[in-house]
């Protein structure tokens, strides 16, 4: 397991980070009933996936495999099926 990455990456955990923050104050200002502040909140949920994204196009995120990788992974995949 420690030769695959999963997904945890700088921008994942960046993007899962500030939304759960956003979760946490529309929940907050839901239960207030202060509709400005749950707004904001979805706002800051949003904001979350917009950082990540721009952060996974910085190179942050997961790497692209080669057609070599994907090739190898495909040839040890018939290998061990036979």
């Amino acid at each position: 397991m420690a030769g695959s990455a999963h997904g945890h990456t700088p921008a994942a955990w960046t993007g899962v980070i500030i939304s759960f923050i956003g979760f946490c104050i529309a929940g907050v200002f839901m239960v207030a009933a202060n509709v400005p502040g749950f707004w904001a909140g979805v706002g800051v949920i949003v904001l979350g996936g917009i950082v990540g994204g721009a952060m996974k196009v910085a190179g942050l995120g997961m790497p692209k495999e080669s057609a070599s990788v994907t090739a190898a992974r495909e040839a040890a995949t018939l290998q061990a099926r036979s």
